[in-house]
Parts: structure tokens; sequence; C-alpha cells
């Protein structure tokens, strides 16, 4: 092998992976060019959190409304079918990052995704408001296209167990204060409420947002990408599958399955009935 191949070959292979998240030398660490040692004691994890994803350190006040939109999604409890399955895996005999791996898994697009579609909506009806010029009509306009698709179902509105939703009128009021002093337009907040009012028209009562309608509200005001905001969601739920399946672990237990073995689950087959004898042979029991 020739000298100027095998630099070759070594370049290859230092380009093979190139990130501008981390730079790591023997006695140095730095994320996006700030040495770990400044960042530790001096930077807070949700401040960190923009800087790995965004390159940039964030004001405060980015900073508190992400943070808003990280508590408000940190569990929902055992009816959430993620907190569920960690916590069954739990019982199963699964270690800790087996359990919430499992937990992690079901977030996809029915269970996890709606903020990320809700994201994707509001980002629709921006573009259709820019050719448009007039907010409603660009809802109505983007809502009839998803209709027309197939589509009926609105993500980020409603709730399977929450009349009203308790932690959307405290992330709007924060949005309308972020809005207020400049660090946020604003903007897709009065999307969100121009989607509510549109879904809600002709019902007896309203179709509210949810805390995936609201998050999505917080993510795209701050600039995240609609991939990254369900990333963080999954982050922020990590956080309460993390504490179920250990608070299980501390309880204990041995293989519990979705519903205690006392209550009979609902059996749609056929009713009992013996098995037919075949080629005029006896059936035996």
């Amino acid at each position: 092998m020739t000298g100027s191949s095998a630099d070759q070959l070594v370049d290859e292979a230092r380009r093979w992976w190139q990130t501008d998240i981390i730079d790591i030398h023997p006695g140095e660490i730095a994320l996006r060019g700030y040495p770990i040692q400044e960042l530790i004691g001096n930077v807070g994890f949700v401040d960190t959190i923009w800087l790995m994803l965004r390159g940039e350190l964030p004001s405060r006040a980015q900073t508190t409304l992400l943070e808003s939109a990280l508590v408000a999604s940190v569990d929902h409890g055992p009816h959430a079918p993620s907190i569920a399955i960690a916590r069954m895996a739990t019982t199963c005999g699964a270690p800790v990052n087996g359990a919430m791996a499992s937990a992690i898994n079901v977030l996809d697009d029915v269970h996890g995704g709606p903020g990320q579609q809700c994201m994707e909506l509001y980002l629709e009806i921006d573009a259709e408001r820019e050719r448009a010029g007039d907010l409603a009509e660009a809802v109505r306009s983007v809502l009839k296209r998803h209709r027309d698709a197939g589509l009926a179902y609105v993500p980020g509105f409603g709730h399977r167990f929450h009349p009203l939703d308790p932690r959307t009128p405290r992330l709007l009021s924060l949005v309308e204060a972020a809005a207020a002093d400049g660090t946020v337009s604003g903007r897709f907040a009065a999307i969100g409420r121009a989607v509510e009012d549109a879904i809600s028209e002709g019902k007896s009562r309203r179709v509210p947002m949810n805390v995936d309608g609201v998050t999505a509200v917080i993510y795209c005001e701050l600039g995240f990408t609609p991939e990254l905001g369900r990333g963080v969601f999954i982050l922020a739920r990590s956080v309460g599958i993390l504490a179920h399946a250990n608070e299980q672990m501390v309880q204990g237990g041995r293989i519990k399955g979705p519903m205690p073995k006392s209550i009979d689950y609902t059996y749609t087959g056929p009713a009992r009935r013996s098995v037919p004898q075949k080629d005029g042979r006896r059936r035996t029991s």
C-alpha cells in the first residue's frame, strides 16, 4: 500500500462519522465548542438539551418555556400504555433499561406521535396562511384537505380522560407571556386556538386543545422541527417511565398482566364444542 493511499484511507475513516455536536480528545471534551468543565455547574440540564439539539445555548426565557413543556409531559399514570408496559416488564424480570426500552418502543404514531403530527398540522396551516393571508380561512382549507384525504382525526385536540386537560390553560398562559415579552411570536398559539374554534364549530361542546396540542404550540414557537418535537416528548416521558419502573421494582410482584386475574377478559369466540370425528375414526378423550 502506498503512503498516499494509506493517507486517503485514514482520511476516509476519520470522515466516516462527522458531527458538530461533540469534540473529544484525550483529556478534553467539548459540547458544541463549550468545554464540558465550564458547562458543569453553570448550565442546567434543559439548557444542555437545547444546546445539544440546536447548537447554541438558549435564553433564560426559552429555557423556561421548553422546561414547562417537558414538565407537563412527564407522566400520565398507568392509564398510559407506555407506563403500564414499563411496570409489566419489570414484573416479568426486565431490568430498568429493558423496562424503559419496552415502554419507549410503543411511543409510536398513535401513542407518542400526536404531538409531532400536530406540529406538522400547525406548520401546514402557517404556510397556508402565508398564501391566503387569513388565519381562519387557512385553518378551514387545511382541515378540509385533511378530511378529503380521509384524515378525520385532528391530533392534539380532545382527550379520552380529561374533559379539559388541566395542563393546557397553564401552558397557554406561559406562551402568551413569552409572546408578550418577545421571546416567541405567538403565531402558533393563535393557530392552535383557531383550530380549536374550527373543530368545535357546530358541536354541543368544545373540543379543547390537549397537552399534545399545546406542547406542539410551544415547540413550534421555539423553532423545533416536528421530529425533534416527538423526541423531546419521549425524553420527558422517559422520566415518568423510569419512575414507574423503579417504583414497581420496589413494590415487587411477579408477572402482572394488564388486569387482575380476578377480572375476566371478554371472550367473543364460539361456545364450548366437541372435536368432530374424522375419517370414521373414533374420537378419544
